[in-house]
């Protein structure tokens, strides 16, 4: 998986700037976890505790090297070869730390996970050595000897086992001559030019000749200093200035003495800044990682919080719209139900008109026809009382035609009421006040103030009729009076029931008013 922060991290480690490969394994590490690769984050653990252990931070280091265990299936075979680099690892610090028995069982693991050869060599060596610690030297012999057999061909590897193999006899049994031995290890590695292994060649020939010739003992010493700083391993620099402190003279003593204090006090103050700055790395990484789940956390809350608003407000405006669709629904039933209303009702009086006013004029017509004569009297009473009988029927609606000018039609109407005994004044009726009123209110609007007229001529006795119209906050207003005998006198029911239930279809209202000065006052307001 593509992690920038990895690639970085090996690109320092080899230019020498271990602290900031350190810090970008660890910033690795933690983009590798979120990701879910457990593997890689392993991987990035097994280089920061090299780093510890290179540096000296030996209980941190064996720290991030056990930590890295857990991100390692060892059943995972493209894995061992880390896992075999890790349990070296830690097999080092364990020994660093003279923990010899858990630094074999780390070594053991480290060979068994093994599958280079070279690496499988290598550690084995490192379990011989350190069974040589442990003071556990036939076990240390057997490993070297048994690994000689099998690199006898190559120098290198030989002439490290040789050397340890003698050192090993050596320290087990002072009696055992390992000069010879001593001399092949450090002629090869004179021809191979391994500095480290020449390193530890002198370290070796100068132990062994401290108590038997001091000046070989002194003269390995001084070349053990001068190749560990060529090799700028100042772990090797300090042992060869104690080397050369207890074989020198006094005076040189004194003054390799003051080097090794300098150089000492110089390499515990890098270790424990190293110690203290891998440290507050880690610290670093993992405040700044708890600051970011902190703050993760804070915006899913209020993300979350934003969510539940949002909802709140969709459920409210579903609400309301559904509540305003239920009022629309239901004014539209309300007012099919009141248009359902007229219908009935106009059937009603059609019905009427077939069976009261139609089969009276037959039966008058009857009497014309078949009576020589005719009562004058009584044929006037029976066409009022045909007359009265048709007053109880609604008008139909094509009394006015939807193609022509309406406030025309409906002055033509009002007009046709005037005569020399009444006269029928009206303001406010002209084209704009009836602009964007639909058909059906225009309609009823025109036959209630028929039925109004009608009883008017009818019933009132009045002279004057005053009709006035306005529009006022979306509503017509039309306001009726005259100076007859007013409704108390006659109230003709079915007329008065009709104009109602008109008025009602269309959400308006009418009033009565015959209180003020003998007139009658009548107001209809319908919204438009």
């Amino acid at each position: 998986m593509k992690n920038f922060y990895y690639d970085k991290a090996f690109v320092f480690r080899e230019v020498g700037k271990s602290d900031s490969a350190f810090q970008y394994f660890d910033k690795a590490k933690n983009v590798f976890l979120e990701k879910h690769d457990s593997a890689d984050a392993g991987r990035c653990l097994v280089n920061m505790a090299i780093i510890q252990e290179q540096f000296g931070d030996n209980y941190g280091g064996l720290e991030t090297g056990i930590s890295a265990l857990k991100y390692f299936n060892d059943k995972d075979s493209s894995l061992h070869n880390y896992l075999s680099i890790n349990y070296n690892t830690l097999g080092i610090l364990s020994s660093k730390l003279t923990n010899y028995n858990k630094a074999i069982e780390f070594y053991e693991k480290a060979i068994l996970f093994s599958k280079d050869s070279v690496n499988k060599n290598l550690y084995t060596n490192n379990l011989a050595n350190n069974y040589r610690r442990n003071k556990d030297y036939n076990v240390s012999i057997k490993i070297l000897s048994t690994l000689l057999n099998k690199n006898k061909q190559n120098t290198n590897y030989k002439s490290r086992i040789l050397d340890n193999l003698a050192f090993t006899k050596w320290t087990h049994n002072a009696q055992h001559n390992p000069l010879s031995e001593f001399q092949e290890a450090l002629k090869i590695r004179l021809k191979d030019q391994d500095n480290w292994g020449l390193n530890s060649s002198y370290s070796h020939l100068s132990d062994y000749y401290a108590k038997k010739n001091q000046d070989s003992a002194l003269v390995y010493a001084r070349k053990m200093f001068a190749i560990s700083k060529e090799i700028k391993s100042p772990d090797d620099q300090i042992e060869a200035l104690q080397k050369l402190i207890s074989l020198e003279d006094a005076n040189n003593s004194k003054q390799y003495f003051k080097v090794y204090q300098k150089m000492n006090d110089s390499l515990q103050t890098a270790r424990n800044k190293a110690k203290n700055q891998f440290a507050l790395i880690r610290y670093e990484t993992e405040k700044n990682k708890a600051d970011f789940l902190k703050a993760k956390a804070e915006s899913t809350e209020r993300q979350n919080h934003i969510i539940k608003q949002y909802v709140a407000l969709a459920f409210a405006l579903i609400t309301i719209i559904g509540f305003i669709l239920y009022l629309k629904k239901r004014k539209k039933i309300h007012q099919q139900e009141k248009l359902l209303e007229v219908k009935n009702t106009e059937l009603k009086y059609s019905k009427k008109v077939h069976d009261r006013v139609a089969n009276r004029i037959y039966q008058i017509l009857s009497q014309v026809e078949n009576k020589e004569h005719i009562d004058r009297d009584s044929l006037l009473f029976g066409l009022e009382n045909v007359y009265e009988t048709s007053r109880d029927i609604s008008y139909e609606n094509e009394e006015i035609n939807e193609n022509q000018n309406y406030f025309e039609q409906l002055q033509s109407m009002l007009d046709s009421y005037s005569s020399d005994a009444v006269q029928v004044i009206f303001h406010g009726n002209n084209e704009k006040l009836w602009e964007g009123v639909n058909f059906q209110i225009r309609t009823e609007v025109y036959l209630i103030l028929q039925e109004l007229m009608t009883n008017m001529k009818k019933h009132s006795q009045a002279d004057k009729v005053f009709l006035k119209f306005t529009n006022e906050s979306s509503h017509i207003n039309i306001s009726y009076t005259d100076n007859g005998v007013g409704i108390k006198t006659h109230s003709p029911k079915n007329g008065l029931q009709n104009m109602e239930n008109r008025i009602n279809s269309i959400n308006g209202k009418i009033n009565f008013d015959t209180e003020t000065n003998n007139l009658l006052k009548i107001n209809i307001s319908f919204p438009i």
